[in-house]
C-alpha cells in the first residue's frame, strides 16, 4: 500500500470587505488565491512543518535561527525545501542541516520587535543551493570563507615563533588572522614582548592541578601549553561553515607531560548576505582529563575569550566601549555583557564586537582591557571568567563558555550592539507545528 502524502496549503487572508460601504469582489480574491496555490505550492509537495519565529523587545538584523528536526524529517533531508510565507506567496530561503539534526537559516533583513515571521518546511524536489560558506584547508590551517572572501583562519598545526625566539612559544589551536569584511586583518600574533599572544585564544593562566600551580597562558614559564588534538567535524553549505576541534591543556612537570583539560571548540560562521558585518559563534566545552579535577584560580586574566588586536590599532586611532558604557580609560576590571573595539587606519575603519552568553560562568563576566598607556598603546582584551573568583572543575562533568563575535567595517552604534546582543542572549522564539504522522 502506497504511503499517502499529506497535502497542505497556506492560509492567505482574503479580505471580503474593504469597508462597510464597499462590497468586496469575492470571485476576484478566490481566483487570486487559486493562482497563488497552484504557482507557489506544487501538488507533489508535502508539508512537513510550519515554523513561526517571533522577535523579542528589540529589532533583529540578519539573525541566524535554528530548530531541532524530528528523526522522520532528518531522513528526508536530501529532498527538503524551505520557504518563507509572505503576503505575495512563498519565498525560497537558503537552509542547512548541521550537527545531524539542526535546521539553520538566516532571518534576513530587519525584523521589527514583536513581529512574527512564518516559514514552511516541505518535502519535494530540492532547490539547488550555492555552497557559499566554505571551510578550506590551506597551509596547515583551516580557513572559513564566505564566497571568495576570507573570514577567519584556525591554525591546527603548530606555528613557530619568529626566528631567534625561544621555541617554547610554539603553539597550535588558535584563530589568526581574523579578517574584517573589507579585507583588513584585525588580529595580531607573536607581538614583541608578548610572544605568547596568538590572535584569538583562551588558555588558563593561574590554576591548581595535582597540587601544583600551572600556567597554560604564559608559555615562557614552561609550566604548560595548549595543543590541537584533532577534528571532530567540519561543515559548510549555503548558511554556515565551521568546525569542531579538540584541544589538550597540557601540564609540564620536568620532561613529563600530563593532560589536565580536554577542550572542544565549536566554531560556526554565518552567511552575511553581503552585509558589512559578519557573525560567528565560538562555543567552548571543557572537561577534566584527570580524576583529581582542576581549579581555575582567581586571577586578573586568562581563559574565556582572549583577543590581541592588530598592532595598527593604538590609543590615538582606536576606541573601546562596553555594554555598561565603559571605555578604554575605565573598562578594565569591570563587568560587561559585550565589548566593542573599533580602529581606524589608512585602510579604513573596522572593528569587532564580542558578546558573552548569559549562561557563562560568573556572568556578566569581568573584562581585562589594557589601558591606553600600556604596550605602545596596543589593544589586548579578555573576557576573564575567573577574574573575580575561582572556578573548580570536577572530573566527570562538562563546562561551557559561549561567545558570539560580529566583525564589521565602519562602526556599530551602541543601539546596534544592544540589538545584536539581545538577538544572541534572548534569541527569537521559534515555534514548530509538525504535520501529523511525523
Amino acid at each position: 500500500m502506497k504511503n499517502r502524502q499529506l497535502l497542505s496549503f497556506p492560509v492567505f487572508p482574503v479580505e471580503l470587505h474593504k469597508s462597510r460601504h464597499k462590497p468586496a469582489r469575492p470571485m476576484l480574491y478566490i481566483v487570486q488565491l487559486l493562482l497563488l496555490l497552484t504557482t507557489a505550492f506544487p501538488a507533489s509537495a508535502q508539508l512537513l512543518a510550519r515554523i513561526s519565529v517571533k522577535t523579542g523587545v528589540r529589532q533583529c538584523v540578519n539573525v541566524p535561527v535554528s530548530t531541532v528536526m524530528k528523526d522522520a524529517v532528518i531522513s528526508l533531508q536530501d529532498s527538503l525545501q524551505f520557504f518563507e510565507i509572505q503576503q505575495g506567496g512563498r519565498k525560497p530561503v537558503p537552509f542547512q542541516v548541521s550537527g545531524g539534526r539542526y535546521l539553520y537559516w538566516i532571518m534576513d533583513g530587519k525584523t521589527a520587535p514583536g513581529k512574527i515571521r512564518t516559514y514552511e518546511l516541505v518535502k519535494g524536489t530540492p532547490v539547488p543551493a550555492i555552497v557559499r560558506m566554505q571551510a578550506k584547508d590551506s597551509a596547515d590551517a583551516l580557513v572559513l570563507e564566505e564566497g571568495d572572501q576570507h573570514l577567519l583562519q584556525y591554525n591546527y598545526n603548530i606555528m613557530e615563533p619568529p626566528a631567534g625566539v625561544d621555541t617554547v612559544y610554539r603553539r597550535s589551536g588558535f584563530i589568526h588572522p581574523l579578517w574584517a569584511p573589507d579585507g583588513q586583518v584585525i588580529t595580531n600574533i607573536h607581538p614583541k614582548d608578548h610572544w605568547h599572544h596568538v590572535g584569538i585564544w583562551n588558555p588558563w593562566t593561574h590554576t591548581s592541578f595535582n597540587g601544583k600551580e600551572t600556567d597554560f597562558w604564559n608559555l615562557q614559564k614552561k609550566e604548560g601549553t595548549v595543543r590541537f588534538k584533532g577534528f571532530i567535524g567540519r561543515t559548510q553549505g549555503p548558511v554556515l561553515c565551521g568546525f569542531q576541534a579538540l584541544h589538550d591543556h597540557i601540564a609540564f612537570s620536568g620532561k613529563q607531560e600530563k593532560v589536565a583539560i580536554n577542550e572542544e571548540w565549536d566554531v560556526r560562521a554565518f552567511n552575511s548576505n553581503g552585509n558589512t558585518s559578519r557573525i560567528w559563534d565560538i562555543d567552548n566545552t571543557m572537561s577534566c582529563a584527570d580524576t583529581a579535577g582542576i581549579t581555575l584560580l582567581q586571577y586578573r586574566y586568562g581563559g574565556g575569550f582572549g583577543l590581541r588586536a592588530t598592532a595598527e590599532w593604538k590609543a590615538a586611532n582606536s576606541k573601546v566601549l562596553t555594554s555598561e558604557g565603559k571605555t578604554r580609560k575605565d573598562a578594565d576590571s569591570t563587568r560587561a555583557r559585550w565589548i566593542k573595539i573599533t580602529g581606524r587606519t589608512d585602510k579604513g575603519e573596522a572593528g569587532i564586537l564580542v558578546m558573552s552568553h548569559p549562561a557563562n560562568y560568573d556572568y556578566p563576566q569581568p573584562v581585562r582591557v589594557w589601558p591606553e598607556n600600556n604596550e605602545r598603546g596596543e589593544i589586548m582584551m579578555n573576557f576573564s571568567p575567573t577574574k573575580m573568583k575561582a572556578w573548580q572543575l570536577k572530573y566527570g562533568q562538562t563546562y561551557r563558555l559561549c561567545y558570539r563575535v560580529i566583525v564589521f567595517t565602519n562602526d556599530l552604534s551602541k543601539e546596534e550592539a544592544e540589538e545584536a546582543w539581545e538577538a544572541y542572549a534572548k534569541p527569537p522564539q521559534v515555534t514548530v507545528s509538525w504535520s501529523a504522522g511525523l
